[in-house]
């Protein structure tokens, strides 16, 4: 029987992202075993995999941070778990698991070792300067060594994957192949009717990259003509230093701007009560909560920007905007208002895309034929 390792940063998003991938692995007939940290306090998650007969290990990476030592431990602790239970095959996702459970299971003499760029995060994105520029430096450094032992590396969007070539972070020896995104469960994921009244949601980390800030002052121009239309925000403040501040949050619902929702476990809900899905993000690797939205049959308005450009046919089934134009995103949001009979339109032809390329099904298959299992 053969073994795979799956390494994630974050214990939800093995159920949440991954819970369809490893449960085709399982059907294969692998020992299939994941190992992320704090994953002992995340009971249910823990519960549900070992349900799925999957065994789970406790690493000690830290999942935001640049100390070396903690990071040094963390592939020392992989490369002991590897030669312990002896995986055919590794692949980690998000930044540390891919480079530093490359690096671990390169020095495990792991046969297959793959890796899956998400998304590049807070240190690709803004200006290249200060505390950010130096960050940028040496996490670019750390891909380069990381991939460099991978035997084959996944993007999620044509972008992701010629910066990295362009910048030297994969070498021209190492394979790579664009899948899109994690997919989505189009059953779990059902067409609903629209709601009554008329309403924008965005699902997001309250970072500044993720277009946040821009929702709510395109909020407050389209409420300036259209008092009557809400505007849902689900989410939670993230450790990171782009985090949106607490008192920013605040006044946004003070003022009627957003409605915030919180943090949800389960989204659909909040899709179903809202009219147009919104995500005015800088950069993605493959958005999910657009592909969950489209999968219910909603109308997408995001940006013209890589990872979010792939999920939207402008004018087709959403509208694409510029990044950060908050001019643009209020346009693109009242067209809606002026036009309701859009939505119905465009909502198919997000179900409709969302079953012929983000169908979870056809991106798990992919991978695995194109990791040989």
């Amino acid at each position: 029987m053969k073994t795979f390792l799956l390494i994630a940063s974050f214990p939800d998003s093995l159920i949440k992202f991954r819970g369809a991938l490893l449960r085709a692995l399982v059907a294969k007939g692998l020992s299939v075993h994941v190992a992320a940290p704090d994953i002992s306090s995340a009971a249910s998650v823990r519960e549900e995999l070992v349900l799925m007969g999957i065994q789970v290990h406790e690493i000690g990476l830290q999942r935001t941070g640049t100390n070396p030592l903690a990071d040094l431990r963390a592939v020392l602790e992989m490369q002991r778990l590897m030669r312990k239970i002896k995986p055919d095959y590794v692949l980690g996702y998000t930044i540390k698991p891919v480079i530093y459970g490359s690096i671990a299971a390169w020095l495990a003499a792991v046969p297959k070792r793959f890796a899956l760029v998400t998304g590049l995060g807070y240190a690709f994105t803004g200006e290249a300067s200060g505390k950010r520029g130096v960050l940028r430096q040496l996490i670019q450094r750390l891909y380069r060594f990381g991939l460099s032992r991978c035997h084959k590396v996944f993007f999620q969007n044509p972008d992701d994957q010629a910066l990295f070539r362009d910048l030297g972070l994969l070498s021209d020896v190492v394979p790579s192949r664009v899948v899109n995104g994690s997919g989505v469960d189009v059953a779990e994921y059902p067409t609903r009717p629209f709601p009554d009244a008329l309403s924008f949601l965005l699902i997001a980390r309250l970072l500044g990259d993720k277009g946040v800030r821009e929702y709510a002052r395109a909020a407050q121009m389209v409420k300036r003509k259209h008092p009557e239309i809400s505007f849902k925000l689900v989410g939670w403040i993230d450790d990171n230093p782009d985090a949106i501040d607490p008192q920013e949050l605040d006044e946004w619902v003070r003022s009627g701007t957003l409605e915030f929702l919180g943090k949800l476990a389960d989204v659909r809900p909040a899709i179903e009560e809202s009219s147009v899905y919104v995500l005015p993000s800088y950069r993605e690797g493959t958005p999910r909560t657009v592909l969950e939205a489209m999968a219910m049959g909603r109308p997408v308005v995001t940006t013209d920007a890589p990872g979010c450009r792939e999920t939207v046919e402008d004018g087709v089934n959403g509208f694409l905007v510029p990044v950060q134009s908050v001019d643009g995103l209020a346009n693109a949001m009242a067209r809606f208002v002026e036009s309701p009979e859009l939505m119905g339109r465009m909502g198919q032809s997000s179900r409709q895309i969302a079953e012929d390329k983000y169908d979870v099904r056809k991106v798990n298959d992919f991978m695995l034929s194109e990791m040989g299992i």
